[in-house]
């Protein structure tokens, strides 16, 4: 389940993660090839995790907090090339 870290604690659910929520803004298709592998090959190389949710327009990709800037830089840098 994703909820936000504030809803989350007004019902009193458990979590173990806590992570930054990235929209790519870039319009993608379900059966686009190799967008996801591309973004995560990159966060990789930065020693960055990542989960993703394929939607119907946009891609959304969660990383742990602290990891959000330097997520959010390789990200930029990668829609650069």
């Amino acid at each position: 389940m994703i909820v936000n870290k504030e809803l989350a604690d007004k019902l009193n659910l458990g979590y173990f993660y806590i992570a930054a929520w990235i929209i790519l803004t870039i319009h993608s298709s379900l059966e686009a090839v190799g967008l996801t592998a591309a973004f995560s090959n990159a966060l990789a190389k930065e020693g960055i995790s990542c989960n993703v949710v394929a939607a119907f327009y946009h891609d959304h990709i969660f990383v742990a907090k602290r990891d959000a800037k330097k997520a959010m830089s390789v990200l930029k840098a990668l829609s650069l090339l």
